[in-house]
């Protein structure tokens, strides 16, 4: 007789698989109905007001749904106009669709003046709209900024400005484009020695006319740790003018076409 011998296997307590902790909320949209314009013979338009944030900047957006009493079903329409949006004490505004920097999660107030067309329903439409919608997706960290040594310019005089410009993140790469702007009907001039710099060229070929109330900087050294300086002349006559800048930049991810971003820097005008 051959013996069997059955061993016993303690049991194994299972314990419930651990939930990965939640990462960052990527940037999405949010849309809400806003309201319902009403006109003639039962044309109706259905308004929403849409927002993304996550992003450097906050993109805001209508969209319609247009129709005619007893109609089986709504079509899509066209939507024009602008936008107001209140969020923790600050107002932003733009048209539609139009973006503006974005502040941060939270609730917004928005208010469109809007006005929806539609061909095949005749729909011809216009009025305000309301919602509010609350944004969660935190903003975007920096990657990028630009700072300058003075906060005025002077009037009937030159005045000579440092900008620095920094790359404060390990992605992307040191290239980026700097520009300057000053009121053109102003006379404001813009010079420097920097061999980077240029005032841009307009013009048909062979034209050789340049605005020299612009520079446009060519900057391919930027590295955290490592910014870069532009030293500018301004020369403001007895009409003051303000001067704005803005830097373009690469997040290179492979071939993708869209990468990288804007950034505005400080606007200076007349002390």
């Amino acid at each position: 007789m051959a013996l069997l011998s059955l061993g016993l296997v303690a049991p194994a307590w299972s314990r419930p698989p651990v939930a990965p902790a939640p990462g960052p909320e990527e940037p999405g949209t949010l849309c809400a109905v806003a309201g319902t314009l009403r006109g003639a013979d039962g044309r109706h338009a259905t308004v929403s007001l849409c927002a993304d944030g996550g992003h450097p900047r906050l993109t805001v957006s209508a969209a319609a749904v247009c129709g005619r009493n007893g109609s089986p079903a709504g079509h899509g329409c066209r939507t024009t106009g602008t936008w107001t949006a209140r969020h923790a004490g600050t107002t932003l505004a733009g048209r539609l669709p139009g973006a503006a920097e974005y502040p941060g999660p939270g609730t917004y107030d928005l208010t469109a003046t809007v006005r929806v067309r539609s061909t095949p329903g005749g729909v011809d439409l216009q009025g305000t709209v309301h919602t509010t919608l609350t944004l969660t997706t935190p903003q975007a960290k920096p990657t990028h900024a630009i700072t300058v040594d003075r906060s005025t310019l002077r009037r009937g005089a030159t005045t000579t400005l440092t900008y620095t410009i920094r790359r404060d993140s390990d992605e992307g790469d040191g290239s980026a484009r700097f520009g300057l702007i000053g009121e053109e009907e102003s006379g404001v001039r813009l010079a420097t020695d920097d061999a980077r710099c240029v005032n841009p060229l307009v013009g048909r070929s062979p034209a050789r006319t340049r605005l020299r109330h612009a520079l446009d900087c060519a900057l391919t050294t930027l590295q955290p740790g490592n910014p870069e300086q532009v030293t500018v002349r301004v020369t403001v006559g007895s009409t003051c003018s303000t001067v704005v800048s803005k830097l373009g930049y690469w997040m290179p991810d492979g071939q993708t076409l869209y990468t990288g971003g804007m950034l505005p820097g400080p606007k200076l005008t007349c002390g």
